[in-house]
């Protein structure tokens, strides 16, 4: 029998089989369709930096007053009484350091979380979306640790502006003295940052796969408001803990993290390493809806005008 150059012989059919399995046999990648160049990263954290600068200003400045609260009850010992005034105090020099912070985080972890999952497997995802997290929080520190304390130093009363808060802590505690709890920061925000940033975009990867579509603004703010919220309510202790050696100034009642715990164990009980639990949550909760909200919104805005150029 004559074959021409169409035939698929016997043969033919069971190599491309074989190729087939070979193919599908290869590791998954993890949402990356293809190899990200430098110049691609570059974008990813110019567009994560903008859209993170604007979802941490709007979040700071809409829920500044129920920090403070929680800061308040936090920070106050035994039966001492919280103060409801000026709760907006210490805004305006909060916000100078939020912008900075939230754009080298959300820039740090979009371009992070890009580069690894190009090289994790499918089914380790979160690990991706962990590992990013912890890098982003790492990177942002440098801003987010001096302007925490200046910010805590002065919803407890201790002083009036952001530059004599600044000028005051390095006069009397060195420059050291901006980086007050830097490990209880570091030891609260880089789990609460790898929680609440794999929770969100898990959440999401099984929305979108049980919808079949694209999530609408509003899916995205309920989904960071419930990843906002159970991370809050987990890392609570880690937040006292921190609050606590960031506002004892020059006196250091606390020794470390391990004096600290032990100390407020022992004088006030466990329970205390869960004050503020509760405006910490609805804080968190209300802010993870508005912050991610409008951070995929931005994004979305920032990729639209970069495809337009």
């Amino acid at each position: 029998m004559a074959i021409n150059s169409k035939t698929e012989l016997p043969g033919d059919r069971l190599n491309s089989r074989a190729l087939n399995l070979h193919n599908m046999s290869k590791k998954p990648v993890a949402s990356i369709s293809k190899q990200q160049t430098p110049l691609d990263l570059l974008r990813i954290l110019y567009e994560g930096a903008i859209a993170g600068a604007a979802a941490g200003v709007v979040v700071e400045a809409v829920l500044y007053p129920i920090d403070t609260i929680k800061t308040r009850l936090q920070a106050v010992r035994g039966g001492g009484q919280i103060v409801f005034k000026g709760l907006y105090s210490g805004l305006a020099g909060n916000l100078a350091g939020v912008l900075p912070a939230s754009a080298i985080f959300v820039g740090v972890y979009e371009s992070t979380k890009r580069k690894l999952l190009e090289s994790f497997p499918e089914n380790l995802s979160a690990l991706a979306h962990l590992t990013a997290g912890a890098i982003g929080g790492a990177a942002s520190s440098i801003v987010r640790v001096p302007t925490e304390v200046v910010k805590q130093r002065m919803q407890t009363g201790q002083f009036a502006t952001a530059p004599d808060a600044v000028r005051l802590i390095v006069a009397k505690e060195g420059f050291r003295g901006l980086y007050a709890g830097y490990g209880s920061f570091l030891l609260r925000d880089l789990p609460f940052d790898a929680i609440q940033f794999c929770l969100y975009e898990q959440l999401r990867i099984g929305y979108k796969l049980a919808a079949r579509r694209d999530l609408k603004d509003p899916e995205n703010a309920m989904i960071g408001a419930f990843a906002g919220a159970i991370t809050g309510a987990i890392t609570t202790p880690l937040d006292v803990i921190k609050t606590r050696l960031m506002i004892q100034g020059s006196a250091k009642q606390y020794e470390g993290i391990l004096h600290c715990v032990s100390s407020i164990v022992k004088e006030e009980g466990a329970s205390t390493l869960f004050k503020g639990m509760g405006p910490r949550v609805l804080w968190i909760g209300i802010g993870g809806s508005i912050f991610f909200g409008v951070l995929e919104r931005v994004k979305q805005l920032v990729a639209a005008k970069d495809r337009v150029d």
